[in-house]
């Protein structure tokens, strides 16, 4: 038995539809990314703006938006 069975980890944090939702919209900005690296040519500015948008998008969706960056804290003592 636990010592304390308040602590225990959490299963099923997110349902079934959330995580395929998620994984839908950053594998739309992966592969937008991969277009994007196909059209640089280093004499147009956008490619290179689109994949910037795209590196931020896929690190602030995950880390801001959906709140996983602090997922862990209620189980740290």
């Amino acid at each position: 038995m636990a010592d304390n069975a308040e602590n225990r980890p959490i299963e099923n944090e997110n349902p079934l539809v959330g995580n395929i939702v998620i994984f839908v919209v950053l594998m739309a900005i992966f592969v937008l990314g991969l277009v994007a690296v196909s059209w640089l040519d280093f004499t147009t500015v956008w490619p290179m703006a689109v994949l910037i948008l795209c590196f931020v998008g896929a690190f602030f969706i995950p880390m801001a938006i959906i709140s996983r960056s602090d997922s862990g804290s209620e189980h740290r003592n």
